[in-house]
């Protein structure tokens, strides 16, 4: 059954909820409480705080492929140059001009990716799920851990 058809248990906490899109790394461990129950009791909210919080490492995720792909094509300009003969022959332009002006849309596009990474970590709380996902994996890991290798961990 998709999540359009699932009432919410509560309609206030879902819409306060719906309103912050389903983030309550900010608020204090008292309401926290309140609202991880609710969270628990509510298939809805549930569903809808994976979606966001999916939709959010989504954005980190591209944003941050996008910063690299634009430090490999300037890899590539400053070590390869493969369109010399293009800018040359077919374009008639001058080959220091096509390289300086693919370099710097190569720089902008990486300033560009940069900054747009560093808003969606800033406006999203991805980076403390993504922390919370790997604490989560690391105790299940060490759960796992024979005992005399769990005496060499520092506490």
């Amino acid at each position: 059954m998709s999540t359009a058809r699932i009432q919410c248990t509560d309609r206030v906490v879902g819409a306060i909820l719906a309103s912050w899109r389903y983030d309550i790394s900010g608020i204090s461990p008292e309401m926290r409480r309140d609202y991880e129950s609710h969270f628990a009791e509510c298939a809805r909210c549930r569903a809808r705080q994976n979606f966001h919080r999916s939709l959010d490492v989504t954005l980190a995720v591209l944003t941050s492929l996008a910063a690299l792909f634009f430090l490999f094509a300037l890899a590539v300009l400053k070590h390869i140059r493969p369109l010399e003969h293009v800018a040359f022959n077919v374009f008639g332009l001058d080959v220091e001009d096509t390289y300086h002006m693919l370099i710097s849309a190569g720089v902008a596009g990486l300033v560009f990716s940069v900054i747009a990474l560093a808003l969606v970590l800033m406006a999203t709380p991805a980076p403390s799920y993504l922390g919370g996902i790997a604490a989560e994996h690391a105790r299940s890991i060490e759960e796992h851990l024979p005992e005399s290798l769990k005496s060499f961990r520092p506490r």
